[in-house]
């Protein structure tokens, strides 16, 4: 991926965050909705802007946990929501 589609991809997943907002979703579906979209996101950061495609353990390992962390997160928001 270029560095100019990783952009592209930034800034329709940032839209497509803010739709969802606007839709007036709360608690556990819009958590459900955004936070995917966050992750999608973060892990466009740190492989295309930080590089860490190039360093594929590295990379392996950033995914995994930041997965966790999102698991962690929607689990939260489902739980706290209910």
């Amino acid at each position: 991926m270029t560095l100019t589609r990783a952009w592209a991809m930034l800034i329709a997943l940032s839209i497509l965050s803010t739709a969802v907002a606007a839709l007036g979703l709360e608690g556990r579906w819009l958590a459900l909705i955004v936070l995917p979209l966050a992750w999608a996101k973060a892990q466009i950061i740190l492989n295309r802007y930080l590089g860490l495609s190039q360093a594929p353990d590295i990379a392996r390992g950033f995914a995994i946990s930041l997965g966790l962390f999102m698991l962690v997160l929607i689990g939260l928001a489902v739980v706290g929501a209910g």
